[in-house]
């Protein structure tokens, strides 16, 4: 294959991009390829694949069935209270429960029916619900003709995803204090709403210490770097090698150590991580509970666990130092429910951050209470995960904040399928679709990984520098570094193969690696993506072999 036809400076200067609109670069590169080939069969040596964003390809059909079904009850019981042309009323609460089952006898070969009645009967037996609130619960929030009280969750919503957390992110075992979740607008919502909120209440100052768990996801790289925060980031870098040109993806002790610093307010992670796709190891786990322990009592966790799902027995560091940690989770990508933006922020009731606040000096506390002064007559007591509604709306929409109500009772069946046989069926099939695209990639790619049973398998990071010493030693290795940009090869891949990947570097990890998503495309495709990289970097090796004759 020839050469690309950019020029190092001007590879040079796309690199400077966030790797997302890098991608938008390499889509609109091959599509030009095509374009400048009329006439030409599409085929699969022509055809565009994307492999740089992780929006799954699958969807979960059934709990989506049973949110229809509740539509049609829902409007049943609207329509009982008030009927016109197109006009119903607010449904009713008393007798909601016995109205319901009378639906569901009366429906039976309504889509989603059956799995809706299973939803509500686990619902009512695991958490004790009274059936008339549940129902109705369910009915008015469908129909979403009432703002959202309260406003952080509703009470049979939070208690529902409380219990899928607590299964899902805690293995089950979660600590005996009570979390409390406000529902956001997915995950990244819940991103720009804790970083927003810690600022403005004087937990964190502009110029802050705080430390990135690298690789990450670019925004917690971007977003410190912002005028409005501006903090001085330490990195921890996951730099272990399970055996040389093999990088493991682990965080070195050493690494770890940097957050014993007290001057670091905050650390940030995504766990498993993106795009490596590890979950955090017990060790690591350990050894930042003994940090917190003796070093840095008040050091702040953001912890991202949307991947979490995707490994068996996950448990997330939220669980062992709940008092520290805000916990980031959004339904996404397990349910292929990127458009539905369902996300909740997680902070248990007993937290370092209330008490930091308690704590400010009195000049703070003033400005505070004045800013939530028209909330209550005592703001000092408005506790941080309520901060986070009220400035999500700027204080004064506080009376219209929250989640609207049909995307809370999403989040509640998607969270009760979960709970039943058939979520986790559902559960361990997504599993296995990722980890069949991952063998076929590297099947394609002939590249070795490092074994790993905490392996989430969403994303995989390449590092073809490592790949380049292993295979051929450190002075193919050195002759790439010298003579090409690290994007170089995702240049190649767009312009020759019309493959679309992501540069690993915009995430903070080793400046040659790549990520691919292996969520967003057919099975096979991922065996032709590895064929390319492999004839891409079988390219280089003939341009080294070349450069030495």
């Amino acid at each position: 294959m020839p050469k690309t036809t950019f020029t190092r400076a001007e590879i040079q200067s796309f690199a400077q991009l966030s790797p997302f609109e890098l991608k938008d670069k390499f889509i609109q590169i091959a599509q030009a390829v095509q374009a400048d080939k009329p006439g030409q069969k599409e085929t699969s040596s022509v055809q565009l694949l994307n492999a740089g964003r992780g929006n799954p390809n699958w969807v979960a059909t059934g709990p989506r069935e049973a949110f229809y079904a509740l539509g049609y009850f829902a409007l049943s019981e609207s329509r009982r209270v008030w009927t016109a042309d197109d006009l119903g009323g607010m449904p009713e609460k008393k007798g909601s429960g016995a109205r319901f089952d009378t639906f569901v006898r009366q429906h039976p070969d309504l889509p989603g029916i059956e799995l809706l009645q299973k939803c509500v009967e686990h619902a009512i037996e695991r958490f004790g619900f009274d059936r008339d609130d549940f129902i109705h619960e369910l009915t008015d929030s469908s129909v979403g003709d009432n703002y959202p009280v309260p406003d952080r969750m509703l009470k049979h919503a939070e208690q529902i995803v409380r219990g899928y957390v607590a299964d899902e992110m805690f293995d089950r075992k979660p600590p005996a204090d009570n979390l409390s979740l406000f529902a956001t607008e997915g995950g990244t919502a819940a991103m720009c709403y804790i970083f927003d909120s810690l600022m403005k209440n004087g937990v964190l100052h502009k110029g802050d210490k705080i430390a990135l768990m690298v690789p990450v996801f670019t925004p917690y790289i971007e977003i410190p770097e912002l005028d409005t925060y501006e903090f001085d980031v330490t990195y921890i870098e996951a730099s272990m090698f399970a055996e040389a040109g093999v990088r493991e993806w682990r965080y070195p002790e050493e690494e770890v150590a940097k957050l014993a610093d007290p001057d670091i307010k905050m650390v940030c992670l995504v766990n498993p991580s993106n795009p490596p796709s590890l979950a955090l190891s017990r060790r690591v786990a350990d050894q930042i509970e003994q940090i917190v322990t003796t070093s840095n009592p008040n050091l702040l966790i953001v912890t991202d666990d949307v991947y979490g799902t995707f490994v068996e027995g996950f448990r997330s560091i939220a669980a062992d130092l709940p008092r520290n940690t805000l916990l980031v989770y959004s339904y996404s990508k397990h349910y292929g429910a990127t458009g539905w933006r369902l996300g909740a922020i997680g902070l248990h009731d007993d937290n370092v951050i209330d008490e930091l606040i308690a704590g400010l000096p009195q000049e703070e506390k003033d400005r505070l209470a004045k800013r939530y002064g028209t909330l209550t007559l005592d703001p000092g007591k408005i506790k941080f995960i309520d901060r986070l509604v009220a400035d999500s709306r700027q204080v004064a929409l506080n009376h219209t904040s929250g989640l609207s109500l049909p995307q809370q009772m999403m989040m509640a069946l998607f969270s009760l399928f979960d709970m039943l046989e058939e979520g986790q069926a559902y559960k361990h099939r997504i599993r296995a679709i990722v980890r069949q695209r991952l063998e076929l990639l590297l099947e394609g790619a002939e590249m070795k990984i490092s074994e790993d049973p905490e392996r989430a398998c969403y994303y995989i990071e390449l590092d073809l520098l490592a790949e380049a010493e292993r295979v051929h030693g450190k002075d193919f290795a050195d002759f790439l570094e010298k003579n090409y940009e690290p994007v170089d090869p995702l240049f190649r891949l767009a312009e020759q193969t019309h493959v679309v990947l992501l540069n690993g570097g915009g995430f903070e990890g080793p400046e040659w690696s790549v990520r691919v998503s292996l969520a967003n495309l057919d099975d096979l495709d991922y065996l032709k993506i590895g064929h390319h990289l492999r004839a891409i970097f079988n390219d280089y090796a003939s341009e080294w072999q070349a450069s030495k004759a």
